[in-house]
């Protein structure tokens, strides 16, 4: 990939290959969420928001080629874009995004960031789906909250995952908010 950055690969070019290797819809879309999620904590923590948003946008670029399996996902995407000369950074936050079915550890803000913004966006789109409009507009950071603690809600979700938002400063509550805000201002791409 040709890009002019030093991540190795642009926004269009990162969208371009998500979509020829992951043609689930609904895959797209979180990924879309967890772009959006992961550029508002860059903004947040005054980080690269290109990089910490292509991550976000990458993150699950293997998943069809994988087909869920644990012990590769994460890795396989890490590899893919090793050779297509994106930096390290983002090889490894996506790989460490699965660091529990790798035997990896997330240490760093940028690898928390990762997981815990991917993880919510389950919750904040089955939140979306319970209101009478079906519609992000609809969502309060408050009811996104409440549902962590019921786990029968969004069962997929790991609200362990979620919570790594408090590893990287950000309460449960704040985050919430964030997360429903990065959302909402990408509604009509996610279709909500």
């Amino acid at each position: 990939m040709s890009s002019g950055n030093n991540i190795g690969i642009t926004r269009d070019e990162a969208l371009s290959l998500l979509k020829e290797h992951i043609k689930n819809e609904r895959t797209i879309s979180h990924c879309l969420a967890s772009e959006a999620i992961m550029r508002a904590l860059a903004r947040r923590f005054s980080q690269d928001e290109d990089l910490w948003g292509i991550a976000g946008l990458l993150h699950d670029l293997d998943y069809e080629i994988v087909h869920e399996d644990e012990y590769t996902h994460g890795k396989v995407a890490a590899e893919m874009l090793g050779e297509k000369g994106c930096c390290e950074a983002l090889s490894d936050v996506i790989a460490k995004h699965n660091a529990e079915g790798l035997g990896l550890e997330r240490t760093t803000q940028f690898e928390h960031a990762l997981t815990c913004a991917e993880s919510i966006t389950g919750l904040i789109t089955a939140t979306a789906l319970v209101q009478p409009d079906k519609k992000l507009s609809s969502v309060k950071p408050k009811s996104v909250k409440k549902r962590m603690k019921q786990t029968a809600f969004a069962r997929a979700v790991s609200r362990e995952r979620v919570l790594e938002c408090e590893n990287i400063g950000v309460p449960i509550a704040e985050f919430c908010a964030l997360g429903v805000e990065a959302m909402q201002e990408i509604a009509e791409d996610l279709g909500l």
